[in-house]
């Protein structure tokens, strides 16, 4: 039988976690944004697919382990220091692959290399999933 009362409360709930995970996702973009060598925003309305893409990448590979927090955290101060935990790990994901594997990677992005723009989106979607799964624990 279908209660009003709790599905009330439930979607209030709902709600709260929806706002916050759009918040912290928004929050994280724009840091994201902000770090990155290149303009995202320029590349991505001049046309530049692999700016595209790699964004896509990263902002996917954050809402992983947000979705994970959302679903194993039980206070919203827990989940604000796991969606801020997780939005380091992904931007150290991103300094990792510049310094180590591609140093040109912004550059290579600027020019529309998708090479370069799918190997920093498994890289952001793997560390993302590896996030997640560690968060269970």
């Amino acid at each position: 039988m279908f209660d009003p009362y709790a599905f009330g409360a439930g979607a209030l709930s709902f709600i709260l976690a929806f706002v916050a995970a759009g918040g912290f996702t928004l929050i994280f973009k724009a840091i994201y944004r902000a770090i990155t060598p290149h303009d995202e925003g320029a590349l991505i309305r001049a046309g530049n697919a692999a700016a595209a893409v790699a964004l896509a990448g990263a902002v996917i590979g954050y809402v992983i382990p947000l979705a994970s927090a959302l679903a194993h955290t039980s206070s919203l101060p827990e989940f604000v220091a796991w969606a801020a935990l997780a939005g380091v790990i992904q931007i150290a994901a991103f300094w990792g692959v510049r310094r180590i594997a591609l140093p040109d990677l912004s550059a290579r992005i600027e020019r529309g290399e998708m090479s370069a723009a799918v190997y920093l989106v498994t890289i952001s979607l793997a560390v993302g999933i590896l996030n997640a799964a560690c968060m269970t624990a």
